[in-house]
């Protein structure tokens, strides 16, 4: 490919949405924005408090591929951009959302955003082993299918015991760096509180670790099989400074544990009250976090006193939205995605430092590793190459396997960890790496696997010869909709056609010189930021 000659093609579709003239930039749909829901009520109220103007609303090209990557992690196809670009349905942008939250891609991209929590991996640090990978892996995605509540899904994880093989959710306890109750606390607290332990008083932690030290372990005549098990005869370790019987839960509110009952269950069932000050607000936040790009609580995983929200109103409403709906995630995303707040456009009203950290635009966020390979295999028709550093039996994936799919955080490839997937030892959202690195760069612009995957994909093939009647116009627009979801602007349209030229095409020139015209306005694309981020 020639690189030198669509440089400005690069630039020309680099989002540099804060100082570019909007007239250059098809992000932004001119329209005021204006309050839809309650969301944009309190984020509207704030930011007028602050003197800053929202954001107008952005463009139906924009939003479908936003809503596209956000709920089901994968790009709208040409036709999909097309079809709702030109729908005149007033409702068409709620209609979508609909048909996204029930499609079965749902389920895979929420499902790699939970099994990253959880720690869903077979091999070190974490040694689930397969079997139970892809039991755990099973039950998480058929949860998030059905629209298991919440709340059921929490009291799963936290109250079930059994073989890790066979009953899937007692693989939280299993996913863990060890079997302390200490752990298994602060565990427990991290994923389903938001909170960090290490800055709690040691007495605090210790009584919560009480709910969890008669959790028993066994191993069974099985390879690799564990059971997991309520273990009545166990005492709490006093020398490690456990308490016996739970006394508090963790906001200071006796605890009471009939006899013979597991204290997992108490604390669940303390957990999952509306009233609870932790459960709502913990998930709520990571739900906005995973759509926006930034928590009301910023980070997702560092809930404290000390660390407040950016809008206090806005939490305690979704907080308030959620409980209400008996733990429905579907209602809290259908709550985001339909406001307006989450509908703005990445073009700036005016430069602010709060303005990002009170949402008064949309953010741009690189696309997860996995979302950018699918993408990239999307419109090339390439396939990835996977591997694990340790083999185990089942860990053969199919080279069409989907990334967004895949079950085991073991199973991996150069380019998932080039982009920062994470590995899965923390259990942290913020574990996932999202800062650009210039090994990132090279291998979208030189990167042999990236290079095939354009040069001889069969839907980049297809692509290519799509033209008909209307030759490389079509062309163009084709690619345009595939890559970017939009359609070229009339400046776009016109540095191709002076690419083509200067190559010595001119207006007659020849198929091979057309085709490796759009080959090169491919790679550019590929290349650029737009592509690159959600934005």
């Amino acid at each position: 490919m020639r690189r030198a000659g669509v440089a400005a093609l690069v630039l020309a579709t680099t989002l540099g949405v804060a100082a570019a003239p909007q007239s250059r930039l098809p992000f932004d749909s001119g329209t005021r924005a204006r309050a839809a829901n309650g969301i944009d009520e309190l984020v509207f109220a704030r930011l007028k408090a602050l003197n800053i103007a929202p954001a107008n609303v952005a463009s139906d090209a924009v939003f479908v591929r936003r809503a596209y990557l956000d709920v089901i992690g994968t790009l709208p196809t040409a036709q999909e951009a097309r079809d709702f670009i030109a729908d005149p349905a007033p409702a068409k942008r709620a209609a979508l959302i609909d048909r996204l939250l029930d499609r079965p891609e749902f389920a895979d991209y929420r499902a790699m955003k939970w099994s990253d929590i959880l720690r869903v991996k077979s091999e070190f640090p974490i040694n689930l082993w397969p079997n139970a990978v892809q039991a755990y892996d099973r039950w998480i995605r058929a949860s998030i299918r059905d629209n298991v509540s919440y709340d059921r899904f929490v009291r799963a994880l936290l109250t079930s015991s059994g073989s890790n093989f066979r009953v899937a959710p007692v693989n939280f306890y299993r996913a863990l760096s060890s079997k302390d109750p200490r752990t298994i606390a602060s565990a427990v607290a991290l994923t389903f509180m938001g909170a960090w332990t290490d800055a709690w008083p040691k007495d605090r932690l210790a009584t919560m670790a009480a709910f969890f030290s008669q959790v028993g372990y066994k191993y069974t005549g099985e390879w690799k099989e564990e059971i997991v098990f309520f273990d009545p005869g166990k005492t709490p370790d006093a020398s490690a400074g456990i308490p016996g019987p739970p006394k508090t839960f963790p906001d200071g509110t006796p605890a009471t544990v009939a006899a013979g009952q597991d204290p997992r269950e108490a604390f669940a069932n303390w957990l999952v009250t509306p009233a609870n000050p932790w459960f709502a607000r913990a998930e709520v936040n990571r739900i906005w976090y995973w759509l926006l790009g930034r928590g009301v609580i910023q980070e997702p995983d560092d809930i404290r006193p000390d660390n407040p929200p950016s809008n206090p109103e806005l939490l305690a409403y979704l907080e308030k939205a959620f409980a209400a709906s008996k733990f429905d995630v579907k209602v809290v995303y259908r709550l985001i995605l339909n406001s307006t707040t989450y509908q703005l456009s990445p073009v700036m009203a005016h430069r602010s430092p709060a303005a990002e950290q009170n949402f008064a635009c949309a953010m741009l966020k690189p696309l997860d590793a996995e979302v950018l390979i699918d993408a990239l295999n999307q419109i090339t028709g390439g396939t990835e190459q996977y591997q694990s550093a340790t083999p185990e039996p089942f860990t053969f994936i199919p080279p069409e396997q989907r990334s967004i799919a895949l079950s085991d955080g073991s199973i991996t490839s150069s380019f998932l960890e080039t982009f920062g997937r994470p590995p899965r030892d923390s259990g942290l959202a913020s574990e996932r790496g999202t800062t650009p690195s210039a090994a990132q760069r090279l291998q979208l612009l030189n990167g042999g696997d990236v290079q095939r995957k354009i040069l001889q994909g069969p839907k980049m093939q297809a692509l290519l010869g799509s033209g008909g009647p209307a030759g490389g116009q079509q062309v163009l627009t084709n690619l345009y909709l595939t890559i970017l979801s939009r359609y070229p602007t009339d400046e776009e349209v016109r540095a191709v056609g002076a690419y083509i030229q200067t190559a010595g095409g001119g207006p007659q020139a020849a198929p091979a010189v057309r085709r490796q015209a759009a080959l090169d306005v491919a790679w550019a694309l590929i290349n650029s930021t737009e592509f690159r981020y959600r934005h």
